[in-house]
């Protein structure tokens, strides 16, 4: 096994890369086939999502294989390889194991513990199956990943430690209370009609919405998704009394008209350019927001009031970045803590590179008792250098002085909650600087879940896929081994046949009944001779280092490599056919 995995996720990049690296369904097919083109791989598989691009192969060397599914994640995302290079992360056999096992299981999420992945890891298997670029490897370890997955899901509170991901945004909009309190009732858009947008959709009909208006580019589908939402909730609420259609589809052009009457919307489509701008949203709101209040970027902020500083006058006074008459005046010292209250890096180092120059103000050392002009410059400078340590950490120096009261300026209640789950996005980030909208998107969701507690459902995962990624290595390393070991037992029958045709030579008389029993005799003694061995070579192969078992066994027996590579050959083809027939009974 020479599995490589070459990828980046919401761990590695910035939102801002994955965006730009997102990749539509025609890139990951012609990904796919110039993988497996390429020298080092001979197979393949592209696991792409909202947050992660992965791209998997079955690779004959190690730093070719890196270089080349590094080169053609770049050319086929669109961004430069300097620019992505940074972000990418490389596993190599078990630690690629490793890796999707902890993704199937939700543990390397956006959101713990999630369960939509298992589907889109289901999805890229049946890609590379449909286009063949997945063999036994990928298809045994993709196979094997789910019911991973699965189990961890079935075994474990895995799903306690996490919701899916559009839960998990639209409690961003709940203000504590529970996403079915906060929804019922309301009026519902959604955009898309793939996987991501079918989950947002039946998760705001579970939660008891009004009205789900579905749009999509392709009219159709977004009607076969109104239609099911209809067929699975709307009985319940008919059984509760309502008359009104949960679920309706609607034409795109239609959705700026349908937001000027909902309370949310959320978005995930495959667009690459914005599919709602911050002027849609404007005209959205618009009438729904009371006058006079303020849009976000003209309210005053409270939680990070920086106080008025004295004016800079750099390269005043020998270059020092103070007005100094200002900081005198207000009986500060201008090498002094107050002095440099507030000052950003940037000036706080000119400063200390002013210090160091002990260039000082001779008026202000005439104006001060001698008492309080006893600390001396090196002093000063030690503590301009604190500063600058501290400014490194916190971003600026604490002021000191108590900051003027600033009048709290309310920002209006949200008419429009707006989850944009789509990479690249869908809505333009503007939107949140609009009084009266409330927008989420993946970026923020990655900054909130950043800090979720860890709950010990995660660790018995965790257990499980080093369990599983265990239990994996060692059924691959015995089957590397298998081809050699059915070779070598043909081989042997075939000595057993020829033995046998030569003993007929020499013996013509002799009856069926004694030539059977010969014929038993002997190879019950090639099958003893045979069992302890190969048994015992295949318990040594499924250890670590088992490998070169094979290679041993080829060389002992002098086994023919073609003979062993034909029996390789067959039984992937029978794997392969027994793939399809799954798909087909799926």
């Amino acid at each position: 096994m020479s599995l490589l995995v070459v990828g980046l996720s919401h761990r590695s990049a910035p939102v801002s890369v994955l965006e730009r690296a997102a990749l539509s369904l025609d890139a990951q097919i012609k990904l796919l086939q110039d993988t497996v083109a390429a020298e080092p791989a001979t197979e393949a598989a592209v696991l792409a999502t909202c947050n992660r691009i992965e791209l998997y192969a079955d690779v004959d060397k190690f730093h070719a294989g890196v270089a080349e599914l590094s080169t053609l994640l770049a050319q086929h995302s669109g961004v430069g390889l300097d620019e992505i290079t940074p972000y990418l992360y490389v596993h190599y056999e078990d630690r690629a194991v490793h890796h999707l096992f902890s993704v199937a299981c939700g543990l390397d999420s956006m959101v713990v513990g999630e369960g939509q992945i298992l589907g889109q890891i289901k999805d890229s298997l049946a890609r590379a199956q449909e286009l063949h670029t997945a063999g036994r490897l990928l298809n045994d370890l993709f196979q094997q990943s789910l019911r991973v997955g699965k189990r961890a899901h079935s075994e474990t509170g895995i799903d306690r430690a996490g919701q899916s991901l559009v839960t998990f945004g639209l409690e961003q909009f709940t203000a504590g209370t529970d996403v079915a309190s906060w929804a019922r009732g309301k009026r519902a858009v959604v955009i898309g009609a793939g996987s991501m947008s079918s989950l947002a959709a039946a998760t705001l009909a579970r939660a008891g919405v009004g009205e789900i208006v579905i749009a999509n580019r392709t009219y159709d589908r977004a009607e076969r998704l109104a239609h099911l939402l209809e067929e699975q909730y709307g009985q319940r609420l008919a059984e509760q009394g309502a008359t009104d259609v949960l679920a309706r589809a609607v034409p795109m052009e239609s959705v700026p008209d349908e937001l000027t009457r909902a309370d949310v919307a959320i978005s995930c489509t495959g667009a690459t350019g914005l599919v709602l701008t911050a002027e849609m949203v404007a005209a959205a709101v618009e009438g729904r927001v009371p006058e006079g209040t303020l849009p976000a970027e003209a309210e005053p902020r409270t939680d990070d009031v920086r106080p008025v500083l004295p004016p800079t006058s750099v390269g005043s006074d020998d270059d020092c970045p103070l007005d100094l008459p200002a900081v005198q005046g207000g009986g500060f010292s201008v090498l002094g803590e107050a002095a440099v209250a507030g000052m950003d890096a940037a000036t706080l180092e000119q400063h200390a590179a002013w210090v160091d120059n002990a260039t000082v103000d001779r008026r202000a050392s005439r104006r001060t008792p001698e008492r309080e002009t006893a600390r001396t410059l090196d002093a000063e400078a030690e503590l301009i250098a604190a500063l600058v340590a501290t400014v490194a950490v916190t971003g600026r120096i604490t002021e000191l002085r108590r900051p003027e009261p600033v009048v709290d300026v309310p920002r209006p209640a949200p008419v429009l909650a707006l989850l944009d789950l789509a990479m690249p996005r869908d809505i333009d980030a503007a939107a949140h600087r609009l009084a009266g909208v409330r927008l989420v998107d993946i970026e923020s969701l990655a900054e909130v879940s950043a800090d979720a507690p860890m709950a010990s459902d995660v660790d018995m995962v965790r257990r499980i896929v080093s369990d599983e990624v265990a239990a994996f290595g060692a059924a691959q390393r015995a089957a590397h081994i298998t081809p050699t070991v059915v070779a070598l037992r043909a081989m042997a029958a075939d000595v057993v046949a020829g033995e046998i045709a030569r003993l007929e030579g020499r013996l013509p008389g002799l009856d069926d009944k004694h030539r059977g029993e010969i014929t038993q005799t002997v190879r019950r003694v090639v099958d003893k001779l045979l069992h302890a061995p190969t048994v015992r070579v295949k318990q040594l192969a499924a250890e670590p280092g088992g490998a070169g078992y094979a290679d041993a066994l080829r060389t002992l027996f002098d086994l023919d490599q073609e003979t062993v590579a034909a029996v390789s050959r067959a039984e992937d083809s029978s794997s392969s056919k027994n793939d399809a027939e799954n798909r087909g009974r799926s």
